[in-house]
């Protein structure tokens, strides 16, 4: 094992969330220490949007900027790698990273993002977060007017094609097997031209990310110039081996104030809100981090 440190707050996790968590304890002299890998899940996305002062910027510019800006707040370390496990001790927490060194704290916020799992489809993962995307509100501005793919089935895809009909009238949802929408979805889908295909895709055809065509199984194929997709994902193993409680949608359980099942544990970002976009981090990281100074100054009463 390398060095061994004491910190007040480890934060692990040192995207949007948890910096901004570590702004909140910085300001506030809290000894506290960030992990992070260095692979936001949003890193190969273009620009990020609908977050005010940084509209349009690249993901990388804004954590650029917000990492010199926690930086300046001497209480905050930064540490880079990953962290391989966390256990709770009768007083605080450890920490141990995958270069052997460990770490004490008092508090955890958790920090981790999710991981998408890409499907086995050729070239969605490399169109992912460009012209493949999650969310309306991040890209809809974008695509605005393009013919535009949902890949998605049944309530999931009636819920997409609702939220971007404003944005195109040149909609397609390919359920990629048999459709499953009930009649009431089917009569105000047709009203509104958006078409159904059932076929199962094999490949998405592309330019650096942008998409071109759909290539169908059967071998025929549809030009698309962007897509919706809702994939699945996972949580980091740490919340997990820490028993913190997760939702019957596999988000980290937190109540408003971003405190997990586990005492002493909090989270934010992505990995406990189904709002996944840059403002929402920011601003639940801005919580968890001043809950965990209020819990440090009652405790220290």
């Amino acid at each position: 094992m390398a060095h061994t440190k004491d910190y007040e707050v480890i934060i692990i996790g040192g995207s949007y969330a948890g910096l901004s968590a570590a702004m909140a304890l910085g300001r506030s002299l809290r000894k506290t220490l960030v992990i992070d890998a260095g692979k936001a899940c949003n890193r190969q996305t273009p620009h990020s949007h609908n977050f005010l002062t940084q509209d349009g910027s690249t993901p990388q510019e804004i954590a650029t900027i917000s990492r010199s800006q926690v930086a300046k707040y001497k209480t905050v370390t930064f540490y880079e790698g990953l962290v391989i496990t966390a256990t709770k001790l009768s007083e605080g927490f450890e920490v141990i990273t995958g270069n052997g060194d460990v770490f004490y704290a008092k508090k955890l916020v958790i920090a981790t993002g999710i991981r998408d799992l890409m499907p086995g489809i050729e070239g969605f993962a490399e169109c992912w977060g460009i012209s493949v995307v999650h969310c309306p509100y991040c890209h809809g501005y974008e695509i605005r007017g393009k013919k535009t793919a949902i890949l998605a089935n049944g309530d999931t895809a009636f819920h997409l094609a609702s939220l971007v009909n404003n944005l195109s009238k040149k909609l397609t949802i390919i359920t990629s097997e048999d459709c499953t929408f009930d009649e009431l979805q089917f009569q105000k889908l047709n009203k509104n031209g958006i078409k159904i295909i059932e076929k199962e895709i094999s490949t998405i055809e592309h330019d650096a990310g942008h998409l071109k065509y759909i290539r169908f199984k059967d071998g025929s194929r549809e030009a698309f110039d962007a897509a919706y997709a809702a994939i699945p994902f996972e949580q980091n193993s740490i919340p997990v081996e820490l028993g913190c409680q997760l939702t019957e949608f596999g988000y980290i359980e937190v109540d408003l104030m971003g405190k997990t099942s586990v005492k002493g544990v909090l989270a934010c970002g992505d990995n406990s809100s189904m709002m996944r976009s840059v403002a929402i981090a920011v601003y639940s990281g801005n919580v968890a981090g001043a809950v965990v100074n209020h819990e440090l100054t009652q405790e220290a009463v």
